[in-house]
């Protein structure tokens, strides 16, 4: 029996997973030969807090004979909590990196086109978050000695759903040229333009919009 998503539960993923629960929901309840977090009047919600191209294969087995719920939490706050090596807290410092619900586009790059299936609807969980390291000297050399151990959850701040294409039209800033180019797309975002580049090619792999041809800047999408 294996899990849609992973078997190897981390604590942001229970938490979640008991954020969504509902009175009379079924729990790791097996669907089919996977096991589903829950399982809702026969839809199915599963929460996936990083990896989504493992989860390809799953869906298309599903899919077609359930509702499936994707959650995917973006911190929008998170704290760095650091550890001593005896698991003593250190120092908590609040992270200067913000996430946007666009940022979910760096997994919908796995498969965009779903969210053309009528029974495919990806959940954005922002989330205010824990980031808890602890010393590591080999593996941690980029963060000053430490690795990420596991991330918690503070709270839940607010939830996006996409049901459909034209849904990721929500995500974009509202001042954005027609045509655009990914250069525009990451200047109104606030983020990198391999940001803007995935955020670009789940709309157009969705159909949300279509290309225009290009300029010295590169390929040109047309809105709606």
């Amino acid at each position: 029996m294996t899990s849609i998503g992973s078997l190897n539960e981390k604590p942001l993923h229970a938490a979640l997973k008991e954020w969504y629960h509902r009175d009379g929901d079924l729990v790791e309840e097996p669907v089919e030969g996977f096991v589903v977090d829950l399982v809702r009047d026969g839809s199915l919600i599963e929460i996936q807090t990083r990896g989504f191209a493992a989860m390809r294969k799953k869906f298309d087995q599903l899919l077609d004979s359930y509702p499936i719920r994707l959650v995917h939490p973006i911190a929008v706050e998170k704290w760095i909590v650091k550890l001593d090596d005896e698991g003593n807290q250190m120092s908590r410092k609040r992270s200067p990196k913000r996430g946007i619900a666009a940022d979910v586009c760096a997994e919908l790059v796995s498969f965009p086109s779903l969210l053309s299936h009528p029974n495919f609807t990806l959940e954005v969980a922002l989330v205010e978050e824990e980031e808890i390291r602890r010393p590591d000297a080999k593996k941690g050399w980029r963060r000053g000695g430490f690795v990420i151990e596991e991330r918690r959850l503070v709270d839940v701040v607010d939830t996006v759903e996409l049901r459909s294409p034209e849904a990721l039209l929500g995500l974009l800033p509202g001042n954005l040229p027609d045509p655009f180019t990914t250069a525009d797309l990451a200047q109104g975002l606030g983020r990198t333009r391999h940001l803007a580049q995935e955020v670009a090619y789940c709309l157009r792999l969705s159909g949300a919009v279509n290309t225009a041809g290009r300029d010295k800047r590169g390929i040109l999408y047309r809105l709606p």
